[in-house]
């Protein structure tokens, strides 16, 4: 499961308006990706169609899909958003990885 905290869940909401997306019927897709300086990266896009082979999460009023193989990178995730002047935007809190990179966009296992 992928959590979504309260400042994320109303950065999303906001973002999703602006970009045509409505939080009530669309998804958040988060995923891995290779790249980055620790090996992997974070994926987040916003999708109004959901694959065969996605997990489907509700939290906090927000729907995530994963891919199965993002899954396992993924789990126990808790998906932040961080602003003001030394904000980092949204910030992944993944219990999975064993390092991190200084900005938090990437990790390794």
């Amino acid at each position: 499961m992928i959590k979504v905290s309260d400042t994320a869940r109303k950065k999303i909401i906001v973002l999703m308006k602006d970009d045509g997306f409505d939080a009530a019927t669309d998804y958040v897709r988060v995923g891995v990706k290779s790249g980055g300086c620790s090996g992997l990266s974070y994926d987040l896009k916003f999708d109004k169609t959901k694959n065969e082979d996605d997990k489907i999460f509700v939290d906090n009023d927000i729907t995530i899909a994963v891919e199965k193989k993002s899954f396992l990178y993924l789990a126990g995730t808790i998906l932040e958003f961080s602003g003001g002047i030394n904000g980092k935007g949204f910030i992944f809190n993944n219990p999975n990885a064993n390092r991190t990179c200084g900005c938090g966009e990437s990790f390794s296992l």
